[in-house]
Formats: C-alpha cells, sequence, structure tokens
C-alpha cells in the first residue's frame, strides 16, 4: 500500500486515526491539496468546499478526543456523485437544467455517512442526470481517466470512479442503473459494488429509471467496500423499494465466508467483440479460482442477447417519466423566452437538457404512447422476466457468476460518436441490472498499453457477504488494488 495519505485504504486509515498516529485534519488537508494539484487535468469535481470538509474533519478529530469515535468511516473523506442529495450543497446531476439548484435536504445515504463520521467531500462529475457511459455527456465538460487523462473513466460515475483513482478521495459513492459503477470502476482500476437492488436506499439519489437505479461504493479494495456498504445499507421507510432485512458484518464475512465456491462462466459472455487482453486477464483470474479449488462450471444465459433493447426500453420509459417534472416551472432552469406556460415549458427542457438526455426522453415517450405501450414496454417487462430467471436459474447450480466487466479498455475522450457504440459498451453489466443483483468489479490486470482491466462478479440476491468474501479471495492473492496511476 502506497506511503500517501491520499492512497491509502479505509481500513488503514482508520486504525492509524485510532493509534492517533494522524488526524482527520491532516488526512483532508492532503486530499484536499492532491485534489488542487490533479483537477486541473482530471476534472472529477463539480464542486468541493474545502472550509466546510475541514470542518468536518476537525469534528472527528474532537469525537476521537473524547473517546467517542464513530467507527470506521469517522474523519474519512468520501465523495458523492453530483446525483445524491447533501444539505446545502450544489445538486446538478451534472446538467444546466440544475445548475443553481442547491439540495434543501440529505439522502438517506448522506445521514448515514454523517452519522458515521465521515468528511463528504465534493459533488462528483457524472454524465448528464447519469445517462451514458463515458462521462462525456456532462454539461461541466468530460472528465479524465487517471491512468491516462486523455481517455475516458466510463460512465455514468466516472468522476467517482477517477477521483478515487487519482487519490482525491478515499472512498466515493456513485448510482448504477447499467453499469455506472461497475464498468468506471474496471477502467479506473478500483473496486466498485452494486447492491441488491432495494438493499441500499435510493431516497435523495436523482431518478434516471427507478426501478434500476442502486447507489453503491467505489473503493480501493473489497475490505472497503464492505466496509462502505455496512454503513450505508438497511431498510428506509422513505423508498418503498427499500427491503426489510437485517444487516451482516460484512467486513467479518470477507473471512468467515469461505471457499472453495462454486463459479459459473456464461458462455455469452465471451463471445464476438471481447478485447482480447481483457479475454485473457479474465481467464486467468479464472484459472486462479480453479487453483484454490473452486469447482468452474459453464452456464448459459440464452436472453442476454435481449438485454440491450430491453434494457434502453424499459430505462428511456422511466427517465421520460421522471424528467417530465424538470418543466422550468416549479425549479430548475426556466427560460426566459416564452409568451405561455407551454412555450416557457418547451423552451426550458429544449435550452436544459443535453443531446443524449433528449435522445433517451424522445425513445421513453415513445414506447409508453398510445398504440406502442403493449408492443415495445410490456413486451421488455415480460423478456426482463426471462432474463432474471435465466440467472436464478444459473444460481441452482452456482454461487457466483465470473465474466469481464467491459467489453473494452478507456477509449480515447471523443472516439465514440455514435451513442449505440457507447451503449454496447454496458454489454455485460445490464443484465445485473434488470435482474436486480448484486455485482462487483474487481481489478485483475493492465493492458499492454498499461489501462485497467476489471473483472465482474455477479453474486445471489441478498448475499453481498458471499459476493465479497468471493471477491476478496481474488484480491488478496493479487496486488492490482497496491498499483496507482503517476502522474
Amino acid at each position: 500500500m502506497s506511503s500517501k495519505l491520499y492512497f491509502r485504504t479505509i481500513a488503514d486509515l482508520a486504525a492509524a486515526l485510532d493509534a492517533k498516529q494522524l488526524s482527520s485534519v491532516e488526512l483532508t488537508q492532503a486530499v484536499i491539496a492532491r485534489t488542487q494539484a490533479v483537477e486541473p487535468r482530471i476534472h472529477a469535481f463539480n464542486s468541493f468546499d474545502e472550509a466546510d470538509a475541514l470542518a468536518q474533519a476537525a469534528a472527528s478529530d474532537a469525537r476521537r478526543a473524547a473517546g467517542q469515535s464513530c467507527g470506521p468511516l469517522d474523519g474519512i473523506p468520501i465523495g458523492l456523485k453530483d446525483v445524491i442529495a447533501v444539505t446545502g450543497q450544489p445538486l446538478t446531476a451534472s446538467s444546466k437544467m440544475l445548475k443553481d439548484f442547491v439540495s434543501p435536504y440529505d439522502a438517506t445515504v448522506t445521514t448515514k455517512l454523517k452519522k458515521a463520521g465521515a468528511v463528504l467531500w465534493g459533488r462528483l462529475n457524472c454524465d448528464e442526470f447519469a445517462m451514458g457511459s463515458s462521462t462525456e455527456n456532462s454539461a461541466f465538460g468530460p472528465t479524465g481517466n487517471p491512468w491516462d487523462p486523455t481517455r475516458v473513466p466510463g460512465g455514468s460515475s466516472g468522476g467517482s470512479s477517477a477521483a478515487l483513482a487519482a487519490g482525491e478521495a478515499i472512498a466515493t459513492l456513485g448510482s448504477d442503473t447499467g453499469g455506472s459503477i461497475r464498468q468506471p470502476a474496471a477502467l479506473c482500476g478500483v473496486v466498485g459494488l452494486k447492491p441488491t437492488y432495494g438493499l441500499v436506499s435510493r431516497f435523495g439519489l436523482i431518478a434516471f429509471a427507478s426501478s434500476l437505479d442502486q447507489i453503491g461504493p467505489f473503493t480501493r479494495t473489497v475490505e472497503d467496500a464492505a466496509i462502505v456498504l455496512g454503513a450505508i445499507a438497511g431498510h428506509d421507510e422513505r423508498d418503498s423499494t427499500s427491503f426489510q432485512a437485517e444487516i451482516p458484518d460484512y467486513r467479518a464475512a470477507l473471512t468467515s465466508q469461505r471457499g472453495p465456491w462454486k463459479l459459473g462462466i456464461p458462455k455469452e459472455y465471451f463471445a464476438a467483440g471481447l478485447d482480447p487482453e481483457i479475454a485473457t486477464a479474465v481467464e486467468k483470474a479464472i484459472a486462479f479460482y480453479q487453483s484454490q479449488g473452486c469447482e468452474i462450471r459453464e452456464v448459459s444465459l440464452p436472453h442476454t442477447q435481449y438485454c440491450l433493447d430491453t434494457y434502453y426500453v424499459i430505462a428511456t420509459a422511466e427517465a421520460s417519466s421522471n424528467l417530465s417534472r424538470y418543466d422550468g416551472i416549479r425549479y430548475g432552469h426556466r427560460s426566459a423566452v416564452g409568451k405561455d406556460a407551454v412555450d416557457i415549458y418547451a423552451h426550458s427542457r429544449a435550452e436544459g437538457f443535453g443531446p443524449e438526455v433528449k435522445r433517451r426522453i424522445i425513445l421513453g415517450t415513445y414506447v409508453l404512447s398510445s398504440g406502442y405501450y403493449d408492443a415495445y414496454y410490456l413486451r421488455a417487462q415480460k423478456v426482463r422476466t426471462l432474463i432474471r430467471q435465466d440467472f436464478l436459474h444459473a444460481f441452482r447450480d452456482v454461487d457466483a457468476l465470473l465474466t469481464p466487466t467491459s467489453p473494452m479498455p478507456a477509449f480515447k475522450i471523443g472516439e465514440k460518436a455514435d451513442p449505440l457504440a457507447l451503449y454496447l459498451c454496458d454489454i455485460y453489466t445490464i443484465g445485473v441490472n434488470l435482474a436486480g443483483l448484486p455485482a462487483i468489479s474487481v481489478p485483475c490486470g493492465f493492458t499492454k498499453s498499461g489501462l485497467p482491466i476489471g473483472a465482474q462478479l455477479i453474486g445471489q440476491p441478498w448475499k453481498e457477504s458471499n459476493l465479497l468474501a468471493i471477491a476478496h479471495a481474488y484480491e488478496r492473492a493479487h496486488d492490482w488494488s497496491a498499483q496507482f496511476p503517476i502522474f
């Protein structure tokens, strides 16, 4: 692990803080200095408040001095994607529509992090309204990948993955609707966890597609992911989709849950279109598990070929509905042009939304429109059920599935102008959201040109403990998480 404070893990830093070898103010100052140094090249943040972060850190130090530490996250700087509400902080969704909006309340995950003593640090860039796979759709400009700032960090939570990889935060939160945590984690060489749908409250998350969205952490290690998940998971009566279940000690499960496990390899995920270097790296991960006594089985998810189509019907339909509230009347951008309410509504949306958001609203409105609902939206929901059944059938025989996270490594900013080419970046991740499953991306190597590669483990619903333990077994036998970009 690096000697630089901003590259150390939550577990390591928490131990140092408890031993009084370090103060939260010192740690936060190091993160702020690092952010100031690299942010001009990376642009991971939409905004940050240095004075507020240092005040939170000083409060953490005071708690520790009084013997009242809140736990392992107390005093740890954690960044939040700019779709998660924090009282008194900007909440823009990286859109002109919300450019000047300040949140009047906290998201549930924000409240939980505050209770855990975390230092909430900055608003992280993303694709506008979380719609994209490269963070190029942000109204505030693209984010660069710390391993090569001329390349994308993935999306939509690209600011979250890039900030962590660059040392601008110790952990971050993102949201995952079709891979928006796992794909950028893979492209930036960090760990990204998408929990089971309903495990983490969505209250205070700006909605993209409500039946698919889920908040989760970006961390340097699987252990850190377990720590953060333990802090943010749990039932919330303000979220009607929140699941009521006892939250286990995810960190303890990393060592208490032991293999060998049965791992399934979906044959549909190793077909044409997968970058050869990524295929080789994931095959080495498979070989590692086999060497540890795990049983490796080829499985089939036959409806995988319909995932992309199904996702872009359901996600755009829900986006069309969710984004109808941005009308230029109640809040958000209001056009100066317009004779009446309808005119203001039309101009405000035309001016406030970017091209990709407009494209998805139009698609979603079309599939929900009279005469097309049954042909598209209803049929997509039926196929979604079949996709979920594929996964559940596979889990009768295996504990988890092992796949590539992304079909390609990070590409150059501006390289993929065709929207469909960008949509294909999520081909290995969207099925998980349609099925409501947990999944994690862990670093598993680098390309010859030095770009990170991620492997995805897909778990059974509500069995994050087992999923994290499987991922941890791989991570502790490799040093990918201990390598950092140099710039």
